[in-house]
């Protein structure tokens, strides 16, 4: 899944960005699209402090950007996203508190980003066209949706090398059933996408070379909806999951009642008793 599989039309090429120098490519191959691109292939995309601070700022962007209706987040190389950069944590080692600011620092770095994309009114998308592993798994769990290569991997490996995949097990505990979720991060072996996709941490597996073809139709089907009612709905979806039952019936109806009165539900639901297509107005 390289930048070249999502190149922008001419007419959109000044709306290209890079963020963090080149380590983190924005693109609009088609109004409403806009495709976010890990762009460190020989570090296989690892979550370094600049990275996320590139993943940061360019989430900000699309989030206010009231032209783009849909995020794609894709991989450069041969690894969607391997976790957090050893190197970079493990160098660190050498400071006088033994690296504990900067873990901090660079944890704390990863959470608001995730939290950025569960926050962001655009629905993101994740394009796992490989393998990806600790803080790349947890990326794919954050994101709304998933498309994975067949030949795709997902991990949480950390028990392995002594460090325990708690962040990512957030993301994960969130997505897939609880003794599945335990068995990832227990185990720390890769399962395959097509059983991934059993688990619920992918939407589905597709052939390699339709990753992002599938992405890029599923964000086509979202950019076509009311930007105000999907916007209304993200929020919704994540502010009621984790509340007991009454108290999220109660939160769903007053969301309801809020969507109920906006213009685009109104036009919506006119246009489906009058047979038309609507015309959104895109505001809550």
């Amino acid at each position: 899944m390289t930048e070249a599989n999502v190149a922008p039309t001419e007419e959109l090429v000044a709306s290209d960005r890079a963020f963090g120098g080149d380590i983190l490519l924005m693109s609009q191959p088609e109004p409403g699209i806009a495709v976010l691109t890990l762009n460190r292939p020989k570090a296989r995309n690892a979550l370094s402090l600049a990275m996320l601070a590139a993943l940061s700022d360019a989430i900000d962007v699309v989030s206010g950007d009231e032209t783009i209706r849909a995020v794609i987040l894709a991989g450069e190389g041969p690894v969607f996203c391997a976790g957090h950069d050893l190197k970079e944590l493990t160098a660190r080692r050498s400071d006088d508190d033994g690296g504990r600011a900067f873990y901090s620092q660079t944890m704390s770095a990863c959470s608001d980003v995730m939290i950025k994309i569960v926050n962001c009114p655009k629905p993101f998308i994740a394009a796992a066209h490989a393998t990806a592993t600790a803080a790349g798994c947890q990326l794919v769990a954050t994101c709304d949706l998933a498309i994975a290569a067949e030949t795709a991997n997902f991990c949480t490996p950390g028990v392995n090398i002594g460090l325990f995949c708690s962040t990512p097990m957030v993301a994960l505990s969130r997505n897939v059933s609880r003794k599945r979720a335990m068995e990832m991060l227990l185990l720390g072996e890769l399962i395959p996408a097509a059983e991934a996709a059993d688990y619920g941490l992918v939407n589905r597996a597709v052939p390699d070379d339709k990753v992002m073809d599938e992405a890029m139709d599923m964000a086509r089907r979202i950019a076509s909806k009311s930007a105000a009612t999907v916007a209304i709905g993200k929020s919704a979806f994540y502010s009621q999951i984790e509340k007991p039952l009454e108290r999220a019936y109660t939160e769903a109806a007053e969301v309801m009642v809020h969507n109920m009165m906006a213009r685009d539900a109104k036009e919506g639901i006119g246009a489906f008793l009058e047979k038309r297509d609507p015309a959104w107005d895109n505001k809550s």
